[in-house]
């Protein structure tokens, strides 16, 4: 039995195939992933902000599941 992290936005892989031991691993895992989105507009809307909007803060919606 393991946790994976499946995504819901746009914008993120629908379902990352790493399968973790614990919820908590998965969830550390996913807030990691969200740190890099936000990191990764904030460098784009940086270097052309014209092509790219400031962040809105707003997090990727995903969810912890069980698998087998």
């Amino acid at each position: 039995m393991g946790f994976k992290v499946s995504w819901e936005d746009e914008g993120m892989a629908d379902d990352d195939d790493e399968v973790f031991e614990t919820e908590a691993e998965a969830e550390a895992y996913a807030l990691d992933q969200i740190n890099n989105f936000h990191t990764g507009a904030d460098v784009l809307h940086m270097s052309n902000p014209g092509d790219y909007p400031e962040d809105d803060d707003e997090d990727p919606e995903y969810e912890i599941i069980e698998v087998d």
